[in-house]
């Protein structure tokens, strides 16, 4: 664990202070995010925060391959994979970030990412369901791999609507994720070093190092070059973790099926994604189109009924983290005891969430 919490803090330092060097190069090059009708911020802010974020991944590569216990993650051609994918998808995500590329464009360069990531070992060799495991062909195996690479890079971005918002969700999926991985190597006797337990903890550290330039007001936004990095990050993690694990070493005596490694991630997203799919039947119900641009998203409200900025975001931290602590804690512990604790946080976040605004107000009022 000492090897991670190492590593986690060199690559957060890294990021953290390769930001504002970032910041600095994209006024230079005049990649910024303008106000538009339907956003939040008030005045055009730089982006190609990505750029940080990678040097804080290969910091934290490179710091990794030279601890003795870590070292044994280095003996396949994974984290090279996941380097040369990042580069892929951070180099794609800052030329969009420049100049705007259209969507077929920015869509190849996922699938190159993804492809690339293949190549190295990072495909799913099985998919995982209660009371039984799918073996996976080679070619079924690429495809699921692929889809799922650009669908988590993507979902980073419909979650992007508030400063900060997006980085601490996936600081916090990875954390959990991070939990997950180690506890299920920990439990059944395993080797705690494996890729996936790196990754995440990676992962962490870049959103950790990242998120005081991004919290509102933000100074940086990580643009695409960012928000795809995490999301390949995000779900090299999910596919290492099943594509290594050996199946029927887990029982259900002491964990969940191994279908939680999928899980987490949609768990954690699963209020961003409800809010995109109300948008969309909410749009096309209207007569617009599903892209449509609107100002009725779930940060809309949270602002519009008297949350703060900074309060809407830890507002949606919060419910991640109720979930993805959820889920994790199933795989560990009785189910009677997390539904308990699953009604007591949302009690918790639901009086918090109706009474903050209303007791701010009376204390301005005085």
């Amino acid at each position: 664990m000492r090897e991670y919490v190492l590593t986690l803090l060199v690559v957060a330092a890294a990021t953290y202070f390769t930001t504002p060097l970032a910041r600095r190069f994209a006024i230079r090059v005049k990649a910024m995010t303008e106000v538009r009708d339907r956003d939040v911020h008030a005045i055009p802010t730089p982006r190609l925060g990505g750029l940080a974020m990678f040097v804080g991944l290969a910091v934290g590569l490179f710091v990794a391959a030279q601890l003795p216990r870590l070292s044994v993650v280095f003996s396949d051609t994974t984290w090279l994979g996941v380097l040369v994918g990042g580069a892929v998808v951070c180099l794609v995500g800052a030329l969009d970030d420049r100049f705007s590329l259209d969507a077929l464009t920015k869509l190849s360069g996922q699938v190159v990412a993804a492809g690339v990531m293949v190549l190295s070992g990072v495909q799913l060799l099985w998919l995982p369901l209660p009371g039984q495991t799918i073996g996976l062909g080679r070619d079924l195996g690429v495809v699921l791999t692929v889809v799922l690479v650009v669908a988590t890079m993507n979902a980073i971005n419909f979650v992007d609507g508030l400063d900060g918002l997006a980085a601490g969700i996936a600081g916090i999926a990875a954390a959990a994720f991070f939990s997950y991985s180690w506890l299920l190597s920990h439990v059944n006797g395993l080797s705690t070093a494996t890729s996936p337990t790196l990754v995440t903890a990676i992962l962490v550290g870049l959103c950790v190092g990242f998120l005081p330039h991004n919290f509102h007001p933000a100074k940086l936004f990580m643009g695409d070059s960012g928000s795809m990095l995490i999301g390949l990050l995000l779900s090299a993690g999910m596919i290492t973790l099943t594509g290594q694990v050996d199946v029927p070493v887990l029982t259900s005596a002491n964990v969940l099926p191994a279908a939680l490694p999928l899980l987490v991630p949609v768990a954690v997203f699963a209020v961003p994604f409800v809010d995109v799919l109300l948008a969309i039947i909410r749009r096309v119900w209207a007569g617009k189109p599903p892209w449509a641009p609107d100002k009725l998203h779930m940060h809309h409200r949270l602002l519009r009924i008297g949350h703060s900025h900074r309060r809407a975001v830890l507002i949606m931290y919060s419910w991640a983290a109720l979930i993805a602590g959820t889920v994790v804690a199933t795989a560990f512990h009785g189910i009677p005891m997390v539904l308990l604790s699953i009604t007591a946080g949302c009690g918790v976040l639901a009086l918090l969430g109706i009474n903050v605004p209303r007791l701010v107000a009376r204390w301005r009022g005085r």
